[in-house]
């Protein structure tokens, strides 16, 4: 018999309270594509109308999530574990940032590993004997003086850095409104334009520094991101301003 392995890891909720906090989970594991949800324990039993309506268009990551009794049942088909936990723990084991952790489950699991992320309970977080379970720390650097992150919070950031470990997406990017980046015949249009006009204003005085003037003047063209639509307005306003002062 063939075993699958997932390709993502498998999000543990480990005993927790609120069904709400339980549906708000399932929405952001779906946000980053992440449907593999297993439940250890709810206080509230299961199946949970709270989760559900919370869960609004994430309903099948609830409905495909695994309930178990206790942690070491939910974990018995995993290979690597993480454990959430904002506190010092009294444990010798790596501490990752969510991204590091991400990574390194990407990693496992393109190896053919099945990987695992614990999350506590909304009142303490997860237990020692919890936590001893895990094979590494998942920390997330927040403020020190208000450490606590809500359960779907830390669904969240962790499964947006899972998001980032698959996602090819340029880190910047620009929106071009219809149009397009100014060609470089275009800005040298443009410079000479300005250029003109600010000869016949006597703006390049001294004499004497003239030439240095226009060498910067046209170097801030060059260092301007302009799209064709900036070029035509700055062409615009400038003959606008040498009609108002013909007109005066």
């Amino acid at each position: 018999m063939t075993v699958e392995h997932p390709s993502a890891p498998s999000f543990v909720l480990v005993r927790p309270q609120m069904g709400e906090n339980i549906g708000a989970a399932a929405r952001a594991m779906l946000n980053f594509g992440l449907d593999h949800m297993r439940i250890v324990a709810p206080r509230d039993g299961w199946p949970n109308s709270a989760a559900v309506a919370m869960a609004s268009g994430a309903g099948r990551v609830l409905d495909a999530a695994l309930l178990s009794p206790d942690l070491p049942t939910a974990l018995a088909d995993c290979s690597f574990v993480f454990a959430t936990t904002a506190r010092e723990r009294d444990l010798t084991k790596p501490v990752y940032t969510p991204e590091a952790a991400m990574q390194l489950a990407a990693q496992k699991i393109a190896a053919g590993e099945r990987v695992a992320v614990l999350f506590g309970p909304e009142r303490a977080g997860l237990e020692n004997d919890d936590i001893s379970r895990a094979n590494a720390i998942i920390s997330v650097p927040v403020n020190p003086e208000f450490a606590s992150l809500n359960l779907a919070q830390c669904v969240l950031l962790t499964g947006y850095e899972w998001m980032r470990q698959q996602s090819d997406a340029a880190p910047v990017t620009y929106e071009m409104a219809g149009t397009d980046w100014a060609q470089h015949s275009e800005i040298e249009h443009l410079a000479k334009h300005y250029e003109d006009r600010m000869e016949e204003a006597g703006f390049f005085f001294p004499e004497h520094k003239a030439t240095s003037m226009k060498t910067n003047l046209r170097n801030m063209w060059s260092r301007l991101p302009l799209t064709r639509a900036d070029v035509q307005m700055l062409h615009g306003t400038l003959r606008q301003m040498v009609r108002w002062k013909e007109r005066g």
